[in-house]
């Protein structure tokens, strides 16, 4: 898609606020999906007549073609034009949905979440491309507020709501209620956008990239996805993947950088905002997505909480954004962008080290409070670092710019989610061998400890006593993981400062001209 003529006037829609709710209620829809399913797996493992393994390709499968798609975006948009890809996309995911819900065998529902998160991938780009372009130059930051709120919220309301539906209801509805809303928002955008200047381009097709990036992708989302039941490297299947990923990505790199109609531009490295703020992006939506997986596990594994009670103690974190993000949108511009940036990580991580000191005796109130200060760097975080990384792209080139920039912070919460979970086992099971090792019948304290607990039963006592070993290494390795998350955040408010100025709207082509693009 090419830049219009400089003369070419910026396009409004009849209702602002109809368009805006429009394409944000897609955006919330998708990525939403990407988390309802988590808490339904054993629901639809048990319907479907599947096992718990098999039951988690509904997530794996959904991610993998969705990150697929995800840097295909700006060639799809040059190719067909940013509001009737937005459209498809959004249409053929409501389809997409209701096929899910209709699923007879795990089969049919892989296949389906596969479609699904396909046509999902070039949603939220295209959405943040739409929303920057039909506001004024000075609200902007606004608009990026707004799509900010709906990524930090939909993911934390995903769980929660899938549970409920899913306890009340049934599975398929997780699915089904995708259906009126992908109407509602298809309506509204078409009818808001219609007139809206289309500048198309006819692209070659790149299909040694496309080959390249579906083979490299899909074999690096399947070894984050299974390496740890397939104890990673010990797995022949693990190592496999690992070395189709490496060739294939290597080979897609070379091409894609050396090519001239590359699938994916590569080249948006260039500008120094884009690649400073995708760094940033990424390393902080990885910590934060860390965050988000291992409170909850923690809660339900070590302090015994239910599902509904873990969402209930971690809900809080959303609350701060909804309220403040419109007011940081709208007076971000009188800041410094990274030193909002810097303000934020250095309060996410204070509630990592926060955490970093929790032990088995920490009530409700605590766990909540904690989450509610991290929604205060949260409301900080996304608008600021979304507003950097597309402050000196090209008006062309921020739909391409947005793809590629969530494909990366996708593929880095998948590192993150992998490797949170690894670590956290593995240095529990180191400190559980540390623990019990001080544990002896020669030990005048540990035979006390076990006439205590066993009343009577040896076998009772060494029970009990390993359920408490377990209990307190989980809970040092959760300790470590959350010290090791604050260092991360820790070094971003350092890493913000690669950036540079100006990064208000009204700076540089990309926002000068946004609105026409």
């Amino acid at each position: 898609m090419s830049a219009p003529a400089p003369s070419a006037p910026p396009f409004r829609p009849p209702n602002l606020a109809l368009a805006t709710i429009g394409l944000s209620l897609a955006t919330f829809m998708q990525v939403l999906d990407t988390t309802i399913a988590n808490v339904s797996l054993p629901t639809i493992a048990g319907n479907l007549g599947v096992s718990a393994d098999q039951s988690t390709w509904v997530i794996t499968s959904f991610a993998v073609s969705n990150a697929i798609a995800l840097p295909l975006t700006g060639w799809l948009t040059r190719r067909v034009g940013e509001v009737r890809l937005f459209i498809w996309a959004t249409l053929l995911f409501t389809l997409a949905s209701f096929l899910c819900g209709i699923s007879q065998s795990m089969g049919m529902l892989i296949l389906f979440r596969i479609i699904q998160g396909a046509v999902a991938g070039p949603m939220y780009p295209i959405t943040q491309s739409l929303l920057i372009s039909i506001y004024p130059a000075a609200k902007r930051g606004q608009a990026l507020a707004l799509l900010a709120m709906v990524t930090v919220v939909a993911p934390i309301a995903g769980p929660i709501l899938g549970g409920w539906i899913t306890d009340n209801y049934n599975w398929p509805w997780i699915f089904f209620i995708n259906v009126p809303i992908g109407i509602f928002a298809c309506s509204v955008v078409a009818s808001q956008m219609r007139g809206r200047p289309v500048f198309l381009e006819r692209p070659k097709m790149d299909y040694v990239g496309l080959i390249t990036l579906i083979i490299g992708v899909g074999a690096l989302q399947i070894l984050l996805d299974k390496g740890n039941d397939e104890d990673w490297f010990q797995s022949t299947f693990i190592v496999t993947l690992a070395i189709i990923a490496a060739i294939s990505l290597v080979i897609f790199l070379i091409w894609e950088l050396t090519d001239k109609n590359p699938i994916v531009d590569l080249r948006l490295f260039r500008h120094r905002n884009f690649a400073a703020g995708t760094l940033v992006l990424v390393l902080a939506y990885a910590a934060f997505f860390g965050i988000g997986l291992l409170v909850p596990q923690w809660l339900q594994r070590n302090l015994g909480y239910t599902s509904t009670w873990a969402g209930l103690a971690t809900a809080p974190i959303g609350i701060l954004p909804v309220l403040l993000t419109p007011f940081v949108g709208k007076y971000a511009g009188r800041f410094d962008l990274r030193a909002l940036g810097m303000m934020a990580f250095a309060i996410m991580g204070s509630t990592c080290l926060l955490r970093a000191g929790f032990n088995l005796d920490v009530d409700f109130k605590h766990v909540a409070l904690v989450q509610l200060l991290q929604g205060l760097g949260v409301s900080l975080f996304f608008m600021p670092i979304l507003q950097i990384l597309l402050s000196d792209l090209q008006p062309n080139e921020i739909a391409s710019g947005g793809g590629l920039a969530t494909f990366l912070r996708t593929l880095g919460a998948s590192f993150s989610a992998s490797w949170i979970t690894y670590m956290w086992q593995h240095r529990a099971i180191l400190h559980h061998a540390q623990l019990a090792e001080k544990i002896t019948v020669y030990d005048p304290t540990s035979q006390a400890a076990i006439a205590t607990l066993g009343q009577g039963s040896t076998v009772r006592a060494g029970f009990v006593l390993d359920q408490m070993i377990t209990q307190q290494s989980y809970q040092i390795s959760f300790n470590e993981l959350f010290f090791m998350l604050g260092c991360v955040f820790g070094a971003l408010t350092l890493i913000v400062w690669l950036a540079k100025p100006p990064f208000s709207s009204k700076a540089g082509p990309a926002a000068a001209t946004a609105g026409g693009h």
